[in-house]
Parts: C-alpha cells; sequence; structure tokens
C-alpha cells in the first residue's frame, strides 16, 4: 500500500471527483462553470476543516492540466513564494493553493498581490475564518469568495465506499466494515472527510484480520456509540428527546440529551436542532437566544470536540430556561396554509409597483400612503388581497418583554382600525 495516508491518496484528481459542496462545483454551478469555461479566477474558500478546501483546490489544477503548489501563510517564506512565481512565468498556468491566508504578513501580500492582478498566479486561498472580517481588503476585492459547508453523511458513506472499492489508492486488500461502524464513523466526524478517512484507516489497520467492527471504530474515534444504531432510529430519538426537554424547560434533561449527542461526536446533528429550537420554541418570547444560539454554533463548529461541548452547554441552558414562544411559526405556518387554499391572489393595485413606464396607466401603486408620512409612522390602508383581508395570522404568547412590546404595537393598530371603521 502506498505510503501517504487515506485522505491524501483518495484526494480528488479532478472536479468530478469531489465529494460535496455541490452549491459551488456541481453541475451547471459556479466553480465548475469557471473551471469548464477555462476562465477560473482568484478565490478564497472558507469553512470548517476537512471539508474540501484543498481538495478543490487540488481538483481544479488536475481538470485544467495546471501546475499545482501550495503555499502555508503561517510557515512558508517569502523565498518560496518567489520561487512559485518564477515558475509560473514559466509554466504559463499555475494554481496556487494558499492556506491559512489569513495570516499573511504585509511583505507577502505585497508580493503576491500584483502576480494576482496580472493572472500570473491563480491564487485559492484556504481558510477558516470568515475573510470578510480576517482578509486584508486589498486581497478581498482582487478574488472571489466562496463558502464551503460541512459534508452530510450521505457524502462521507460515499466516500468510504469510495476507499473501500478503490483499489489502487484506497486499501489494496479486502476490507469488511460492518454497517454499525460505518453508521458510526459517518455520524461521528462531523462532516470532516479528513477526519472520517483518518479514523477508517486507523480502524482497518488495527483491526483482526481487517474485519472493522463497530468496537473497532469506537476505538478509533475514541467514543462510544452512544447516539446510534443501525438504522439511525436511537439517534433521532435522542434528537427529539431533546428538543421536547428544552421545550419542557427542563434543564437537567436537556443537558442529559445533549451530552449523550455530545459524547456521539455528532456537532452537526446537535448544532442544526439547537438552531432550530432557538426559532420554533423560544422565538419571539426571547429574539436574543437565537443570537446566543449563533455564536455559540459558530464558537463549537471553530473549537471542534472535545472544546466544543463547551458552547453547547451554555446554550443548551439558555434554550432550556428561556421563556418560550412558538406564535412566529405557527403564524406562518397558518399563512402558508391560507396560500395552499386560495393560491396566489391579486395584490391590491395601490401596492403593485409602480416604477416603470406605463405603470400609471395601469394604475398601479395609485393611491399609495407613505406610512412615515404619518403619526407614529403607521397610516390605515388595505395590505392584503380582498379575499383574506380579515385574516389574522399572528397571536402573541406574551411571554417575554419583547413579544409583549409587539403585541401592544398590534393592539394598538387593531385599535386605529376599529376606531376608523
Amino acid at each position: 500500500m502506498p505510503q501517504q495516508n487515506l485522505a491524501r491518496r483518495m484526494r480528488p484528481r479532478s472536479i468530478e471527483e469531489i465529494i460535496g459542496q455541490e452549491h459551488l462545483v456541481g453541475k451547471g454551478k459556479i466553480i465548475r462553470r469557471m473551471v469548464e469555461a477555462e476562465l477560473l479566477t482568484s478565490m478564497i474558500l472558507y469553512g470548517p476543516p476537512g471539508i474540501g478546501k484543498t481538495s478543490i483546490a487540488s481538483a481544479i489544477a488536475g481538470t485544467m492540466n495546471a501546475a499545482f503548489r501550495t503555499f502555508n501563510a503561517t510557515t512558508d517564506s517569502k523565498k518560496r513564494l518567489q520561487e512559485i512565481a518564477a515558475e509560473a512565468e514559466y509554466s504559463g498556468k499555475l494554481v496556487l493553493l494558499l492556506d491559512e491566508i489569513h495570516r499573511l504578513d504585509k511583505p507577502k501580500q505585497d508580493f503576491l498581490l500584483p502576480l494576482i492582478e496580472n493572472g500570473q498566479i491563480i491564487l485559492i486561498g484556504a481558510t477558516t475564518e470568515n475573510p470578510y472580517f480576517s482578509v486584508v481588503p486589498a486581497i478581498r476585492s482582487r478574488v472571489q469568495i466562496f463558502e464551503l459547508k460541512p459534508l452530510e453523511a450521505s457524502d462521507l458513506e460515499k466516500a468510504v465506499s469510495l476507499a473501500l472499492s478503490d483499489k489502487e489508492r484506497g486499501f489494496d486488500f479486502e476490507v469488511r466494515l460492518d454497517d454499525e461502524a460505518k453508521n458510526f464513523l459517518v455520524h461521528s466526524t462531523n462532516g470532516d472527510l479528513r477526519s472520517t478517512f483518518n479514523a477508517l484507516e486507523l480502524a482497518v489497520l488495527s483491526s483482526t484480520d481487517h474485519q472493522v467492527t463497530l468496537e473497532d471504530m469506537e476505538n478509533s474515534l475514541q467514543r462510544k456509540a452512544a447516539t446510534f444504531d443501525k438504522d439511525g432510529d436511537a439517534h433521532y430519538d435522542i434528537l427529539s428527546a431533546l428538543q421536547k426537554s428544552i421545550r419542557g424547560s427542563d434543564v437537567n434533561a436537556s443537558l442529559h440529551y445533549a451530552a449523550r449527542l455530545v459524547e456521539g461526536g455528532d456537532l452537526q446533528s446537535l448544532t442544526r436542532r439547537l438552531m432550530v429550537m432557538a426559532y420554533e420554541d423560544i422565538g419571539l418570547a426571547n429574539p436574543d437566544a437565537a443570537l446566543h444560539t449563533v455564536s455559540a454554533i459558530q464558537a463549537a463548529e471553530r473549537l471542534g470536540f472535545p472544546e466544543a461541548r463547551i458552547p453547547i452547554a451554555n446554550i443548551v441552558i439558555d434554550l432550556a430556561l428561556s421563556p418560550k414562544s412558538n406564535a412566529a411559526y405557527t403564524a406562518m405556518d397558518t399563512a402558508i396554509s391560507d396560500l395552499g387554499k386560495y393560491g396566489n391572489l391579486p395584490i391590491p393595485s395601490h401596492l403593485q409597483d409602480g416604477h416603470y413606464a406605463g405603470a400609471k396607466k395601469l394604475g398601479r401603486s395609485e393611491g399609495y400612503l407613505y406610512a412615515h408620512n404619518y403619526p407614529n409612522h403607521w397610516v390605515d390602508q388595505q395590505y392584503l388581497p380582498d379575499k383574506i383581508k380579515q385574516a389574522d395570522y399572528f397571536q402573541p404568547d406574551d411571554t417575554g418583554k419583547y413579544e409583549k412590546a409587539l403585541h401592544a404595537r398590534k393592539v394598538w393598530i387593531d385599535e386605529q382600525k376599529r376606531k376608523k371603521k
């Protein structure tokens, strides 16, 4: 077997071999279109570790038959950058993967900028940081910026199957991977393909007769399969129990079920469900909870386990003990239900767009009253289509200060409408 590790051996050689990131490299998507048209521009790829930044860069170079070089902004010297630039001058087509681009110092920036400007080097910067905050404007203005997403379990399962079937780059011997072991592996690595390959390789090479059991995979990942079974039922049962415990304001049960997901290593499912709960179950009763949840999830994804459990603990407690309201999303569901009943009803003519030639002749926007010209920035006029003009979707729960304020505003508006009748 080749000496390189499995993750490196399985790195895609062309854009067709990339797993996941369909929003960028799928058929008809932006990076695929640039490569196929041979109109590639410099770019920055950002997202969590192990989800394909290096793979996309090498696959682009492979597809375009371009030289491919890597450079680390932290550890590599300006001299190496000069050597790469000299090579680019003679090769005519060179793709440079610049890892940790957010750490690039000013002398290297100054050297690199004209090379990007004149197209001598196609730069693909890689970073786990948000480049809109962490990368200097001089570079940002010269590149496209694309966000990569953590891979889905189905993507990881596809990658594992490829590694097991590819005798040239994967394993050159027969490997038997139990279904329970595979299911645990693809759900426990948080969309990180590199971690998935590393755990698989360790489990295979340390197993007996290359038969990988669930116990082998637990040892490889150093986690217990506490949240997964063969069919995934236990996994979803725990997610359900977590949401119902938070909805029911039982902080101890919430922490218990969150702990089981933490122990199972399933950061992706856990954070997604917490985000849903922040809006579905807490909602307008405490809008700050959604902001706290986003911040905690970003911190957890950046930290990874085991430290990710710390922001997770904070937000689980916050959500469990927060006041609750489902008024916003039930209002939306009721509005969607009416849409299903009545279809796309005619929009009142005074609300229609009046900014184009001929709109006035059609009566578009005529009679519209600009709310900011009236006391309290409100004026009585019809906004809903005629058939549902009496609909009243939002029914506040009054479980928090913010929602009470919204309710008070709604009551005031309703009273003004009644006075006009």
